[in-house]
């Protein structure tokens, strides 16, 4: 009996990873607005009633692929600075080679990208399973400005008034143990960084960037600088 549920278990994740190969192949040729699940199931020979039973809905469908495209590229960012880390690489060093990881996923996976940083699917609304595999880089982030925190410390950015109590705020929410002054230099360096990657993978910086990995590498250690990480 446990071999045939083992069977029947490997039988569907083959399936759930054919129908989903198959939908990104769709999401590159047509983008994410028009994918269906009956052109999904066209193509790879099955009945729609059939690949129903995977993914009841196209959001359901949607989901499974932001959520795996968040969670590629957060492992690509936690790899980086894991190496970064293990070299002896300071804080503004692991940084950058983070940063540098999102841009590089961004460009081998433009569609993906695209997905989770581009225009909103129209009816659709990201449910709270996504929060998580959405929140690794940005995790990855603010552990290396606590960890310089806890070091050397920070030079920390100055911080208007008016914004103490937002900045309070979400030092509670998402950056426990770090200076609340920090934390919306923070918020803006991960804006800033989504900004970066998205105007040259849309193209934006044609015909203005032509030396676009050290434009990068200089933008990110700029980042880094917002957010009070030492030079060295």
């Amino acid at each position: 009996m446990n071999t045939v549920r083992g069977a029947r278990e490997r039988a569907r994740i083959e399936v759930t990873a054919a129908i989903k190969d198959e939908a990104r192949r769709r999401l590159a040729a047509e983008g994410a607005a028009k994918l269906s699940l009956r052109a999904v199931a066209r193509e790879l020979g099955m009945v729609s009633s059939a690949l129903y039973r995977y993914f009841p809905s196209r959001d359901d469908l949607l989901t499974a692929l932001i959520i795996d495209a968040y969670d590629s590229l957060g492992a690509a960012a936690e790899e980086a600075d894991a190496r970064a880390l293990a070299a002896g690489a300071p804080p503004r060093a692991r940084w950058i080679a983070v940063c540098e990881s999102v841009r590089t996923w961004a460009l081998r996976h433009p569609h993906e990208y695209a997905l989770v940083y581009g225009s909103p699917v129209p009816g659709y609304s990201a449910p709270a399973d996504t929060i998580g595999p959405a929140s690794r880089v940005g995790n990855v982030l603010i552990g290396i400005v606590r960890a310089a925190y806890e070091g050397r410390g920070l030079a920390l950015p100055p911080l208007p008034p008016a914004l103490g109590p937002e900045a309070d705020r979400m030092a509670a929410d998402f950056a426990e143990g770090l200076p609340p002054a920090v934390v919306p230099a923070l918020v803006a360096a991960w804006a800033q960084l989504a900004g970066l990657v998205s105007f040259e993978l849309f193209g934006q910086f044609k015909g203005v960037v032509e030396e676009r990995s050290a434009f990068f590498a200089h933008a990110a250690g700029q980042l880094a600088h917002g957010v009070g990480l030492p030079a060295v």
